[in-house]
């Protein structure tokens, strides 16, 4: 027997396709215009259109009042003087094509009983599916002293998880002469947890080409236990870093920032603490869920928006025309770029079977995953794997993907860049199958 919203959603396709979006109901709303928003706003809209049911236009609204989108991986390469930041932001309203209605503001709350999503005007927005992208949020506060020591040009502390900040990594990395570097790494999440040392080995081959490196001490402090989460790759990360002289401070978490002496306090795994004394000090800080979806009706008790880690539909019954995808939601996988190019297509298809049939297709996320480790300058090492850690590499037929090389280089520095304006937010980018979309 058909439960009510089965059956809700089991009507004829002529009837669905029938209602255009009137005042602000819409078939679907997606809230967040990141790099997880715009890809799958795209993609649902085609995947409607390709199967010959189009959606009219305004059917799918968008709800995001950022000014700006940015290419947040291309950071790492301007803290590395390779590209200027000004490549890596676009406005928002150019990406946003014509036939998506585009709410330029944020979402406030969710009120899945009614399907409706309320706005900070107190505009009220009602969805016959939802799909809930709005990334996570950096909490700049949770180092004591970093907002400071950031806006101060002379403290020696940058970092490349801001678009404001990511181009003075550079400036200190280029005008550091001798001294203490030392880079950090938070316990916990953390958008593409290999950034924070993709930036120290840049940092270590500049100072080698340049040469520095005798006169300058490099130290990575870490909340983790290890490199790296996958074995293969921080087995070779740490003999990386043996090799290069770079100290390895394990289960060391930053908690507070003396700017005007230079010294970092690192809290460690028995709760003791202990000041180190920096020259430069790049930082990644702490990250986690957004204010408002923390205690919403759709979030867990951590604050992500709990979704099936296979098929990215709710995990609650009676919210299942809502789905959730990147770095908001409760998919125990690595939140990168990369993750999201194969979640988007797994979430479209199935919330395209769901508002079409009342149920969702075959399609599974396996927790596909990729970490371009950029390991010095003309070199990469190319981390990809799935869901309980397990490797999923795609060149491993020719090459051990746990060696740095130029080739996957020019991956990360040229052809991800460029794929990612003129494809993925486009929703025409499907992560190691490129252009050509899954057939599920």
């Amino acid at each position: 027997m058909l439960t009510v919203r089965r059956l809700a959603y089991s009507t004829k396709w002529s009837r669905l396709a029938s209602t255009s979006a009137s005042g602000d109901k819409y078939k679907v709303v997606v809230v967040g215009a990141g790099s997880a928003g715009l890809s799958v706003a795209n993609q649902v809209y085609n995947r409607f259109k390709s199967a010959g049911k189009p959606l009219n236009s305004g059917d799918v609204a968008i709800i995001d009042s950022t000014e700006f989108h940015y290419y947040q991986p291309g950071w790492t390469l301007v803290g590395a003087g390779l590209k200027q930041k000004t490549e890596f932001r676009r406005p928002l309203a150019s990406l946003i094509p014509k036939h998506l209605t585009h709410v330029n503001e944020n979402v406030k709350s969710f009120s899945p009983e009614t399907s409706s999503v309320t706005t900070a005007s107190g505009r009220s927005l009602t969805y016959e599916a939802l799909v809930v992208a709005t990334g996570l949020q950096i909490n700049w506060d949770g180092i004591q002293g970093l907002p400071q020591a950031l806006s101060d040009p002379t403290s020696g502390v940058s970092s490349i998880y801001s678009y404001d900040t990511c181009d003075k990594v550079w400036a200190d990395i280029e005008s550091l002469r001798s001294g203490n570097a030392v880079f950090t790494q938070p316990a916990g999440v953390v958008k593409c947890a290999g950034a924070p040392q993709k930036i120290m080995w840049m940092a270590w081959d500049r100072f080698r080409q340049t040469g520095r490196r005798e006169n300058i001490k490099i130290d990575f402090y870490t909340g983790m236990p290890t490199m790296f989460s996958v074995k293969k790759y921080s087995d070779a990360l740490n003999a990386l870093r043996v090799e290069r002289n770079v100290g390895g401070h394990f289960q060391h978490n930053l908690v507070a920032i003396d700017s005007a002496n230079h010294k970092a306090t690192f809290a460690k795994s028995d709760g003791a603490k202990i000041d180190v004394d920096y020259t430069m000090l790049h930082v990644t800080p702490p990250m986690g869920p957004l204010d408002f979806l923390k205690g919403s009706p759709i979030a867990d008790s951590a604050g992500w928006v709990t979704v099936d880690q296979g098929t990215l539909q709710h995990t609650k019954p009676e919210y299942a025309n809502i789905f959730a995808l990147g770095d908001c939601s409760s998919l125990p996988t690595s939140k990168t770029a990369a993750a999201i190019t194969a979640q988007a297509p797994v979430l479209t298809e199935n919330l395209f079977s769901f508002m079409d049939t009342g149920k969702i297709s075959n399609a599974r996320y396996d927790g596909y995953t990729s970490c371009p480790l950029l390991t010095g300058y003309g070199e990469l090492m190319l981390a990809e794997f799935k869901y309980g850690l397990e490797l999923k590499e795609t060149f491993s037929s020719f090459v051990d993907q746990s060696k740095s090389r130029r080739l996957f280089y020019h991956l990360k520095k040229d052809i991800f860049p460029t794929s990612y304006w003129n494809f993925m937010v486009r929703g025409q980018w499907f992560g190691t199958r490129g252009i050509f979309r899954p057939r599920f």
